[in-house]
């Protein structure tokens, strides 16, 4: 959450009271949607841990998710250098925009934030898509996707032994999806690997 010396030197003149606030996926980084808060608003999103809104619409108070249930939690407030907009980190379970797109902006999606969206759908199918390949592999228990995962990277192996670069590819892919599927079997995600080696990378 915000600290108290943030909070003391947010600068409500020069916004005449309503501050931006960019909201951004804490997993995959997207820029999700752009509200603004005023004080009052900004205190409530501190207190409940979702984020309410100031909408100048509805001259009220809006909790993001009071009709459609999709609630943004918050993760981390921060503020950019001039003390005059707001950055949110948050989760949330289901699409932000109101259309039934994951944002509210049109973004291309990179390989990175990909790579996340790879994990929603791995997820999404460990329940939803009982025929699914995934669902299947989450069946058949925690010793059947770790035997996945170490064919898989035998396979990796002897591609790259083989200096095949289209197989190499094809066997990583398989590599990495079925590692996903064993981190999620583990209630892990690839976030916390990327925090892991980020912070090998400030020692190394």
């Amino acid at each position: 959450m915000l600290n108290k010396k943030n909070i003391l030197n947010l600068n409500w003149i020069k916004t005449n009271g309503m501050l931006p606030v960019i909201i951004q996926d804490y997993i995959s980084h997207k820029v999700l949607m752009h509200g603004y808060m005023n004080e009052t608003a900004l205190l409530k999103t501190q207190k409940d841990g979702v984020v309410t809104f100031y909408s100048r619409t509805k001259k009220r108070l809006w909790t993001k998710g009071e009709t459609s249930g999709n609630y943004l939690k918050v993760i981390e407030i921060t503020t950019d250098c001039d003390y005059d907009t707001l950055l949110i980190l948050t989760t949330s379970k289901n699409l932000t925009c109101h259309l039934g797109n994951e944002s509210c902006f049109s973004l291309k999606n990179n390989n990175t934030n990909f790579l996340f969206e790879l994990e929603k759908i791995i997820e999404n199918n460990k329940t939803c898509a009982k025929n699914s390949y995934t669902s299947y592999l989450y069946q058949s228990g925690t010793s059947r996707i770790a035997q996945k995962v170490g064919e898989e990277a035998v396979e990796t192996i002897l591609a790259a032994m083989k200096k095949d670069k289209n197989e190499l590819i094809n066997e990583s892919s398989d590599l990495i999806y079925h590692l996903i599927v064993l981190l999620h079997d583990q209630h892990l995600n690839f976030n916390m690997i990327l925090d892991n080696l980020k912070s090998r990378n400030k020692t190394a």
